[in-house]
Parts: C-alpha cells; sequence; structure tokens
C-alpha cells in the first residue's frame, strides 16, 4: 500500500488494517491504529509506521482511545519464512526477554549486528524495541485486570528493574503505572470497548489464584465452531478437555512454558463481533499460571492454537475466488487453520495418533502439583520419551526433537524442518505435512496427492481445512 491507500483506510475506520500498518499524528505526538475512531488528522500531520515500535521509537505515544499496542499481530509474519519473519515469531514468544537479541540471533544463525539491520531497515526498530513493545502491552493487561503488586507486574512482564518498568510505561502511556492502572474500564463500559482489545473488561478482579483474564482479539469473522470441532476430537484425556454444548463450549488445556506451567481455559463465542467500521471480536480465555513471567509467551501460544493472527480478509477473498471453494467460503467465513500450543507435543501425536498419545502421557506425563478436574498432566517431553521409548519411530524422531535435530520453534526455518522430518524412520508424507501446517504454522501447505491448485496459494492451508470440515477430504 502506498501512502495515499494508507491515508484513505485510516479516514474509512477500515479495521481490516489493523495491525498491518500505524499512524502517527504529528500536532498531537499520538499513534493510532487506522480504525481509531477519533476525529480524523489532516493528512499533511499524518505518518506512516509499519510497527508500533517504529512509532515510538519516532517519540509518538499510543493512543489511550484506540489502543493500538493491542491489535491482532499482522498476518504477515505468519506467512513470510524469511529471516524477518521468523524473527518476528521469535520475538512475539518471548525470546528476547528470556535470551537476549544475542540468543535470538543464535536461533536465527544470524550475528546479532544482521538481525538488528534487517529488523530496523524493514519494520523501522530494532528486536529490543519490538520486544519492548510487547513488555508495555502485557505491563497494562497485568495492571488493568489483575490485583497483582505493580513491582510483582514489573517483573511478570519481563522488565528488567521496576525503574525501567515505571520509565517506559511512562514514554508509552504517558502516565504512570498507578495511573494506568486507575484508567480501566469498568463494568459498565465494557461494551463500549474497541473491537479486539485483548484484555478483560472489568480491572483488577484477577488474581494469582483466580487466574489473569484475557480477551483473545482476532480481526474479521472467526468460525469458532470448526475450530472447537476440531479440538473436541483431538483432545487427549489428562491434557485437555472440550466441555459444554456447541456455540458455548470450553477448551482447558495445561502448558509448559519457559518459566513454570499453566492452565487455561478458552471459551467459545459464536457470530461476528463488532460492527462495520470495528468488524472482530475476541475469545474470552482465563490463564492459571505458577509463575506470571509466562503470561506473553502463554499468549501467543493460544493465539497460534487458535491461529488469531490470520487475516481473514485476504484468505477469504482468494479461496472465495475458484469455484470450488466459494460456496464453503460463504457458509464458514473466517475459517481457521488451527495451529498447536505446543510444537513438540503436536509432532508426536501426529505420529502415534491420540489413543497411543494418551498412553503416552499417563506413563511419562509429569503430573501436576495441583490437578485441576480431569488435567493431572503435562505432555511428556521430547527427551523423557526418547529415553523411555529409545527404538522405532518414536524413540527416532523425539530425539531428533530432543537434540535440536529437527526444530519446531516459531522461529525455525520450515524448509529445513521439513526435510529433517522425512529424514526420520516411520513418519509417512501426511504426517509431516500435517507437522508442517499446524506446529510450524504454515499457511500454505498442501496434503500429498491433494488437488490444491496454485490459485488457492498462498492458503492452501485454509483451502484444505474448507475441505476437510466440509467432508470433501479425509
Amino acid at each position: 500500500m502506498d501512502e495515499d491507500t494508507r491515508y484513505e483506510a485510516v479516514r474509512s475506520r477500515d479495521a481490516r488494517f489493523d495491525g498491518a500498518f500505524f499512524f502517527a499524528v504529528e500536532t498531537t505526538g499520538i499513534y493510532c491504529r487506522p480504525s481509531c475512531p477519533a476525529v480524523t488528522p489532516k493528512r499533511r500531520n499524518v505518518r506512516f509506521y509499519p510497527t508500533a515500535a517504529a512509532a515510538q521509537r519516532s517519540g509518538f505515544r499510543a493512543c489511550r482511545r484506540c489502543r493500538p499496542d493491542a491489535v491482532p499481530g499482522s498476518a504477515d509474519w505468519d506467512v513470510r519464512a524469511d529471516v524477518v519473519g521468523r524473527a518476528m515469531r521469535l520475538i512475539r514468544d518471548g525470546v528476547v526477554d528470556r535470551e537476549g537479541v544475542a540468543g535470538l540471533a543464535t536461533r536465527l544463525g544470524y550475528s546479532s549486528r544482521q538481525v538488528q539491520r534487517q529488523l530496523t531497515a524493514e519494520l523501522g526498530a530494532g528486536p529490543v524495541a519490538l520486544a519492548r513493545v510487547q513488555r508495555a502491552h502485557t505491563a497494562r493487561v497485568l495492571l488493568q485486570t489483575t490485583g497483582l503488586p505493580v513491582t510483582e507486574i514489573a517483573f511478570a512482564s519481563g522488565f528488567a528493574s521496576v525503574r525501567q518498568f515505571n520509565d517506559t510505561i511512562r514514554e508509552v502511556y504517558a502516565l504512570t503505572p498507578s495511573d494506568l492502572r486507575t484508567t480501566a474500564p469498568g463494568p459498565a463500559r465494557t461494551d463500549t470497548l474497541p473491537t479486539g482489545t485483548p484484555e478483560a473488561g472489568t480491572p483488577a478482579t484477577g488474581t494469582p489464584t483466580a487466574g489473569i483474564p484475557l480477551r483473545l482479539a482476532h480481526r474479521g469473522p472467526y468460525h469458532a465452531a470448526s475450530v472447537f470441532d476440531l479440538l473436541e476430537r483431538e483432545a487427549v484425556p489428562g491434557v485437555e478437555e472440550v466441555t459444554g454444548t456447541p456455540g458455548t463450549r470450553t477448551y482447558r488445556r495445561t502448558l509448559r512454558l519457559p518459566y513454570g506451567t499453566g492452565i487455561v481455559a478458552v471459551g467459545e463465542r459464536t457470530g461476528t463481533s463488532g460492527s462495520a467500521t470495528h468488524p472482530g471480536g475476541w475469545l474470552e480465555a482465563q490463564l492459571h499460571l505458577t509463575d506470571q513471567r509466562d503470561l506473553t509467551t502463554a499468549v501467543q501460544r493460544l493465539r497460534r492454537l487458535f491461529d488469531l493472527d490470520a487475516d481473514p480478509y485476504a484468505v477469504d477473498e482468494r479461496l472465495g475466488a475458484d469455484p470450488r471453494l466459494a460456496p464453503l467460503v460463504t457458509a464458514r467465513p473466517g475459517l481457521r487453520s488451527p495451529g498447536t500450543a505446543d510444537p513438540d507435543e503436536l509432532a508426536v501425536r501426529a505420529l502415534v495418533g491420540p489413543a497411543r498419545a494418551g498412553e503416552l502421557v499417563q506413563r511419562y506425563g509429569k503430573a501436576l502439583d495441583a490437578p485441576c478436574g480431569t488435567l493431572t498432566h503435562l505432555f511428556p517431553e521430547p527427551a523423557v520419551l526418547a529415553g523411555a521409548e529409545p527404538t522405532g519411530a518414536l524413540g527416532a524422531l523425539t530425539a531428533a526433537l530432543a537434540d535440536g535435530t529437527v526444530r519446531l520453534d516459531p522461529g525455525a526455518d520450515r524448509d529445513e524442518a521439513e526435510q529433517a522430518l522425512h529424514a526420520l524412520p516411520g513418519l509417512t508424507p501426511e504426517a509431516v505435512a500435517a507437522i508442517r501446517t499446524r506446529a510450524l504454522g504454515d499457511p500454505d501447505v498442501a496434503p500429498p496427492g491433494a488437488d490444491a491448485p496454485a490459485p488457492w496459494r498462498p492458503w492452501r492451508s485454509y483451502a484444505v481445512r474448507h475441505l476437510r470440515t466440509a467432508g470433501e477430504l479425509e
């Protein structure tokens, strides 16, 4: 998009471009999402940025009305397989906070200087600035939705010190942390929140025991029924469960996270939320974490599982132009291609199937210190499985995952991972395709032997999901 086209999107408050770019107003010093409901600024006063970090780096602070830091992530980072796309996926997963820029560069196979140069050239900000925006957003969510002390929130958000936390919040939001907490919308104003705001409307209700309430934002329509149907069919006892009736189901599962463990509950929402000017909506979630520092990572893993950063407008426009898919797209607008909360777990499940996966959980899974209903275990780690069952296809796969021969983390190179999977014994081409689609989040995978013509690209994974949901493909 050129700048004139972007300005037209701003003038029409087109929420389809929220997250794709941001605009800043020189006369106010504020940056916004394209759908901001405020009065449209004059063209000569507007500047455009590819990321919120780039806008902040230029001295602009986040709009308190449209909350530009809270929009769903750009779908570009999940589509792209280059180093910038891989880096953005790792930053969203919290790698910079845990391992620093050096750790990010090591995972990408580049020097720190190369990573800094490429991100700055394309996104207007380096990895530290990009991670800083994410930390600030995490802090705001915790301030406005939990009763955690401010000091605990500082470290849970990934900040190295309370002073750094205070300085960042003042710079990004032009408020102190305490003032930011008091600006949380009350219950009476919940329905006036901008569509896509990924936090609960009632402030200071969450506690470490009760969990953290979140709204996981998505753009455009979201066909929740098909996602929850799939999760219900595949649920592994002890690790996952789906309760309730269609339309009001709740998906719950355990999570292994960098600093501890977690249990998450996500509710099914039917229909399309929002209005003509703010299409989109959210999934209600509740996170119970043993260590609050895992919040950012847990949220990003849920976003990948539920495919919340997809661009349904682009997907439906391309696939809806195909005569075979057009009626399916019309019947299920916003159909998603679900991913996974744990790529290594997904690979094992793709190999052994759901029944065997349940057996592995009971035999080798780590029991939770405090079971929650039917959720009793974490899925066993690859190293544990490799040691317990070292032979056969399962042993080969888990050993490769444990020693890094096969990498399925958010920054993995998809082609290299697929080649490494094909080199292992016992993995069928269909299993490898499933792993690439869901564990690696590739939106453009066609199962072996399936009729997936080139015009469906780069959304063949979604086309296949349409066909399978309609019962036209096994």
